[in-house]
């Protein structure tokens, strides 16, 4: 392992970080574990970035992978038509809820966003978006410019003349003590002013995740979007739900996260989770939006007839299987089994969480402030106790997890019983 990690080093970038003191390879999985090079297995929290939604091997997604590929047929472009590209597109204009819904598959949730923002910006004619502080939304020029979290930001220029709202910040001081009602309504008022002062002019869209995935799973109060939304309709500003790592009934309480909110977006934007591990994204908007683009356009691999047979495979069994119910039931059980042990243990900040999409927010107890060392010592803990996680939030010491949808409860009773253990050594360590 050590050579192919030097061998890493050599040939891949110095930024495509790579987790853990001595990284791993994994060479093969099965329903939600997955098995290392060196043979050892791991109950997967993490799910290849939220991505492998309905976990390893899954006979239904690589049959109908297998069927396609049996036609020889992998890839001909949308200059064809492509009849699993228009099937797929059905159901999601169906489940969006979204009047007069069309859809535009991308690669990726990157590049998804940059549809979005595109489509935005030429409705509305002006450059001017508003985002979210803690946001991420991608990684090329666009995306980075709506992305409100220093350690993904390479530079300050961007495409765009971006503001920044409040909303998934209430760890500020100002914010504080206020309950769900008095921080939306300061919210609220902050937006108003940044309408009145500092914008000139029109203002495309807001662009928000309802559950913020790099940001460390913080979000805004169910709700406050819908009172955004009532401010942002009475300028005609546009509201693009990025759904990227909250959709496909990952919360549990919604198919969508922004449903959480009693919203209903001009655009929502999606991609990971729906083809369980295969390259897709894309966009559904509304008709009139997606159709107002006057230039010619495609995406050479969007709609690839592989990637739509996976992603049509996935969202069926999802449906099928109602994953949504049990990311509900699982991660309840796992959120408060994690706010329980958190009352005892004075490293734990903050649990946070919807569905099977949860973080424990570490902190120094002495102080109070940020301890990313602890959340390295944590990946660590876990990994020798065969747990993967993942980790992030805006000061590095968020631990975040997001296992497959099909997670049974005796494997959410398991990882829970590694994670406490985890936090509880460490604890013991710290007090030490």
């Amino acid at each position: 392992m050590s050579d192919l990690l030097a061998r890493h080093r050599a040939v891949i970038p110095n930024w495509v970080a790579v987790y853990y003191d001595e990284p791993i390879e994994i060479v093969s999985g099965k329903g939600n574990r997955v098995v290392d090079a060196s043979g050892k297995t791991y109950l997967d929290f993490f799910a290849g970035i939220l991505t492998n939604m309905i976990g390893y091997d899954v006979p239904e997604v690589r049959e109908a992978v297998e069927r396609q590929l049996a036609t020889g047929v992998v890839h001909t472009s949308t200059v064809y038509l492509l009849r699993g590209q228009v099937e797929l597109a059905e159901k999601i204009a169906k489940l969006s809820g979204i009047k007069d819904a069309k859809v535009f598959f991308t690669n990726s949730g990157t590049e998804a966003n940059e549809t979005a923002l595109l489509l935005a910006t030429y409705a509305r004619k002006t450059d001017q978006v508003l985002a979210m502080r803690q946001s991420y939304h991608g990684r090329s020029f666009g995306a980075i410019g709506v992305t409100s979290n220093r350690s993904w930001k390479n530079n300050s220029y961007s495409p765009l003349n971006v503001h920044f709202l409040h909303g998934a910040d209430r760890h500020l001081p100002q914010f504080r003590a206020m309950n769900d009602a008095d921080y939306i309504a300061a919210c609220v008022a902050d937006l108003r002013h940044v309408l009145a002062t500092t914008v000139g002019g029109d203002v495309a869209a807001l662009i928000a995740e309802p559950v913020q995935g790099v940001g460390g799973f913080t979000m805004a109060p169910d709700g406050l979007f819908a009172a955004y939304k009532e401010v942002l309709d009475e300028q005609g500003i546009l509201f693009i739900s990025d759904e990227v790592q909250t959709g496909w009934g990952r919360t549990g309480s919604a198919f969508f996260g922004i449903q959480n909110h009693g919203v209903t977006p001009d655009m929502m934007t999606f991609a990971k989770g729906l083809g369980n591990g295969f390259a897709v994204g894309g966009i559904v908007a509304r008709g009139d939006l997606m159709d107002s683009l006057h230039a010619t356009g495609l995406a050479t691999f969007g709609g690839n007839p592989i990637s739509m047979a996976a992603a049509k495979a996935t969202l069926d069994y999802v449906l099928d299987h109602d994953l949504q119910a049990n990311a509900a039931r699982t991660g309840a059980h796992i959120i408060a089994g994690l706010r329980e042990a958190g009352k005892r243990l004075p490293i734990v900040g903050d649990v946070r969480g919807k569905g099977l999409m949860f973080a424990v927010e570490l902190v120094d107890p002495a102080t109070g402030a940020p301890a990313p060392a602890l959340a390295a010592r944590f990946m660590e803990e876990t990994k020798k106790a065969g747990l993967l996680a993942g980790k992030g939030g805006l000061y590095g010491n968020a631990l975040r997890m997001a296992p497959p949808l099909t997670l049974t409860m005796d494997e959410a009773a398991e990882g829970l019983g590694i994670i406490v253990a985890a936090l509880e050594t460490i604890n013991a360590e710290v007090a030490s």
